[in-house]
């Protein structure tokens, strides 16, 4: 009788399992079939939309990863849900952006954390479901894991109980950025060359190899791996783009350049050389310009395209800080004598300023720029209300009939000035504008900075410049709250 229902059960499973669609290997999902789907099984889930972007460079990853794991026969799945279709399920596990991926294992939700590449997403996989480092028991095993991905980390542990071993054990449970093996083996030693416990980086760029050198800590192996994982120069994409501004090293000198131009080989050669100079200071990254997705960083950086091959640095501290190089040449000298310039503080922050226009003050509404605002918001003489806008913010766009208007109101005022500045194209040494619209009023005798928080109406700015800053001032707490918001457009734009 238990026989006859265990085959029942087995038959209605691999019915159910027949009727799920599949699209390159990967399982198609709704609400009809989603709860059988991954009950008890180990599915990673993409909850996706169609028109999103980053949904469509990560499908032919995901598509990769589920063809590879099906030629493995393996009992590790792929699947994705039409979150803009099955509402109801996007809505049950809380899905609130694009793409949203959940490993459901065994009865257990996991958020993702791997990286967006097909090899990324087979590891992280392959990892929650087995031991954090692979046993390389035997030569043959060690030298295929080696061979396996760009980036392989190999503990040597004769002792694999001991405190070393529980270190490099934690930090392969912990890292998620590659796969981690570990052997004890006198012959795996002798194959990859290691002469005594410890933990080598292996990679197929660069030195090829990094022994890991002093005492073993966690920390230290982690900052050890994390230097040495990336190549000398990283080409910026929706890959790296985590894994380069979630790093250790927050100073970058970013490269400009178009894949196509006829010198691209020969000025990455000199790129690469003087990286290898400042590896572990400066990270050295290249963003092809010709890529339509970095039209918005090159933008942000006041360049245009016809300016590359060019260099900007940039420090990742409490705010972005930008330099620009004193020279436009992009040969070995140059490039190590910009980096060294910023390192030893002889070359000053960078700030975008256009040219003061002819007809500035023309309209009811000025306009500010980086050149001239010091010299109109600090005049003591006047209460100076500035709007910080961009072009393409839509908050932005509906504001400017009731700004126009108030600066109509104000034109005969000699003790007030309206006044507007495009915050993509001209950067403050002191004020730093990191979300739009965003009001400021700079108050005449004291040049006392108040934040405007109320209501976008002619009303109501009115009567935060006719109250010198009390009427709509931000409070203590709406202002932690508008700088986390701040903090959040701070990230968006990093992740540029």
């Amino acid at each position: 009788m238990y026989t006859k229902l265990f085959l029942l059960s087995l038959c209605i499973a691999l019915s159910i399992a027949d009727e799920i669609t599949k699209e390159n290997n990967v399982l198609v999902l709704t609400k009809d079939n989603f709860d059988e789907a991954v009950k008890n099984k180990n599915v990673l889930v993409e909850f996706y939309a169609p028109w999103c972007g980053h949904c469509k460079a990560l499908e032919p990853e995901f598509a990769k990863a589920a063809t590879q794991l099906n030629e493995e026969k393996s009992e590790l799945y792929l699947a994705k849900v039409d979150a803009t279709v099955e509402t109801t399920l996007a809505e049950q596990h809380g899905v609130r952006g694009y793409p949203t991926i959940k490993f459901f294992r065994e009865g257990k939700v996991i958020e993702y954390s791997g990286d967006r590449s097909a090899e990324g997403i087979i590891r992280w996989l392959k990892k929650k479901v087995g031991p954090p480092a692979a046993d390389l028991a035997s030569v043959e095993a060690a030298k295929s894991f080696v061979d396996s991905a760009d980036v392989v980390v190999v503990g040597f542990f004769k002792d694999q109980d001991g405190a070393e071993a529980k270190i490099f054990k934690n930090i392969a449970s912990e890292m998620d950025d590659f796969a981690f093996g570990i052997s004890s083996d006198d012959a795996v030693y002798s194959e990859l060359k290691a002469t005594k416990d410890g933990v080598i980086l292996f990679k197929k760029f660069d030195e090829l190899r990094n022994e890991y050198e002093g005492e073993l800590t966690e920390d230290n192996l982690k900052k050890f791996l994390k230097s040495n994982s990336l190549p000398l120069v990283v080409e910026f994409n929706h890959e790296t783009a985590q894994k380069i501004f979630g790093g250790e090293i927050k100073a970058h000198n970013l490269l400009f350049i178009g894949k196509s131009s006829p010198d691209y080989e020969s000025k990455l050669e000199s790129f690469r050389k003087i990286a290898k100079e400042f590896k572990g200071k400066v990270l050295f990254v290249t963003i092809n310009i010709e890529d339509e997705d970095h039209e918005r960083i090159v933008e942000f950086f006041g360049l245009k395209k016809e300016e590359a091959p060019t260099m900007r640095l940039i420090k990742l501290e409490d705010e972005m800080t930008k330099f620009k190089p004193l020279t436009t040449g992009i040969e070995e000298d140059d490039i190590r004598s910009f980096v060294s310039g910023v390192l030893d503080g002889k070359i000053k922050q960078h700030l975008l300023s256009e040219d003061v226009p002819e007809d500035w003050d023309k309209e009811a509404v000025k306009v500010l720029v980086g050149k001239n605002f010091d010299e109109i918001a600090f005049d003591k003489s006047k209460n100076v209300l500035v709007e910080f806008y961009a072009p393409w913010c839509g908050h932005c766009k509906q504001l400017v009939p009731i700004y126009d208007e108030l600066g109509e109101k104000y034109k005969d005022r000699d003790d007030v000035v309206i006044a507007k500045m495009d915050a993509t194209t001209n950067e403050l040494e002191h004020t730093k504008i990191t979300s739009f619209p965003t009001i400021k009023l700079y108050k005449k005798e004291s040049n006392e900075v108040v934040d405007y928080n109320g209501e976008r109406t002619l009303e109501g700015i009115s009567q935060f410049i006719e109250t010198d800053g009390e009427y709509g001032k931000a409070a203590p707490d709406e202002e932690e709250d508008e700088e986390e918001e701040k903090d959040d457009e701070q990230a968006k734009r990093d992740e540029l």
